[in-house]
């Protein structure tokens, strides 16, 4: 029988050490990674989603604070702002068909990234949200740096809004390769574009895992939605609210 007392005063011990969370993560994701490749890459088994249910199981279960596994995790969180820079690099191997697309690229980014505002505040102020929730939910497509600065600017809750891109890129990451198909949309260009636009940096790691063009396409939509976010959410936002009342 395991002694349990004893294992106690270990993981007492262990929770102390900064990098108990960097492990924490890095195991948990090669587990999801595993869990991944047996269901045979189906976007239902997102590594991502799978990830993030077993460190909260793992915190839950433990008692351990969100602040203390932060401690150790946030080299991962360091990483996203180079991961995010070398996405410049299969950008510039499909350079030219991005130039003969460039007009319809900047029309269906103006309209994703304005209907992903717009819808977002409409449904919430629909279903009874206060406006701060609506200000939460206005920039939720945009990746999360970019997202959590503008909710803080419009009166929201930057740490919902957090929660609520990684929900978003999930749900974009899981559900987009049926959507697609029910609505018989076969370019890689066009579901990439679309995949970085509405579900950002989650998203676009699922565009990067069916083929090297759709995640180009992808990284393009997500740097650009983001900033194209960052300069219309905080008048826009305030607008739809104001006509919805």
């Amino acid at each position: 029988m395991p002694d349990f007392a004893e294992f106690s005063h270990f993981w007492v011990y262990l929770s102390a050490s900064p990098l108990l969370g960097l492990t924490m993560t890095l195991c948990a994701y090669l587990a999801a990674q595993r869990i991944f490749v047996l269901c045979k890459a189906s976007p239902l088994a997102n590594p991502v989603a799978i990830t993030v249910a077993l460190v909260v199981a793992v915190l839950w279960l433990t008692g351990m604070s969100y602040e203390r596994y932060f401690a150790g995790a946030q080299f991962v969180h360091f990483l996203l702002g180079p991961a995010t820079v070398a996405l410049a690099v299969p950008l510039v191997r499909q350079l030219p068909r991005l130039r003969r697309a460039a007009l319809p690229l900047g029309a269906a980014l103006l309209a994703g990234s304005v209907t992903a505002i717009v819808s977002a505040v409409v449904v919430a102020l629909l279903l009874g949200a206060t406006p701060e929730l609506a200000y939460t939910l206005g920039p939720k497509s945009a990746t999360s740096p970019i997202a959590m600065a503008v909710a803080e600017r419009l009166g929201g809750i930057p740490a919902l809004t957090a929660a609520l891109v990684i929900g978003t890129g999930i749900f974009g990451a899981v559900f987009g390769r049926y959507v697609f198909k029910l609505l018989g949309i076969r370019s890689d260009a066009a579901c990439g574009f679309a995949l970085g636009l509405a579900s950002h940096g989650i998203g676009t790691a699922r565009a990067f895992q069916v083929s090297p063009e759709m995640g180009a396409f992808a990284g393009l939509a997500m740097g650009l939605n983001g900033a194209l976010t960052a300069l219309l959410a905080p008048w826009l936002v305030p607008l739809v609210m104001a006509w919805m009342s």
